[in-house]
């Protein structure tokens, strides 16, 4: 019950840095997302240690191991478009795969730089 409960208040943790980005938004006509303007601030908050990674460790990696569950319901509609199915449907579905395949390589380098990092620290 604990970890759930520390789990809990480090993503409400997070949620106050998407709120201060949404602030931001509204106070400065920014061309990216609020979502984006508070991930930014939680960077510079990170690198500038006024937050440390264990305040939010728990609760970002319990959001990124449930991120799949996030995407099903846009997957599950998307069918409700015929137009999905025509060439250019089969170009969009293309583009989105060439696109995830990339995103994944990506996501596996970094992740592998990192941990292989963390671990020549910890020798």
């Amino acid at each position: 019950m604990k970890k759930f409960i520390v789990i809990l208040l480090q993503i409400l943790f997070l949620h106050v840095f998407l709120l201060l980005g949404m602030a931001i938004k509204m106070i400065i006509a920014l061309p990216i997302p609020a979502s984006m303007v508070g991930l930014i601030i939680l960077l510079i908050a990170l690198f500038t240690k006024v937050v440390k990674v264990e305040w939010i460790e728990k609760g970002a990696a319990w959001l990124l191991a449930e991120l799949l569950l996030f995407f099903i319901p846009s997957a599950v509609g998307i069918v409700n478009y015929d137009e999905i199915f025509n060439i250019k449907g089969m170009e969009t579905i293309l583009l989105i795969a060439i696109s995830t395949f990339a995103v994944m390589v990506a996501t596996g380098y970094t992740a592998e730089k990192i941990y292989n990092r963390k671990r020549s620290l910890s020798k």
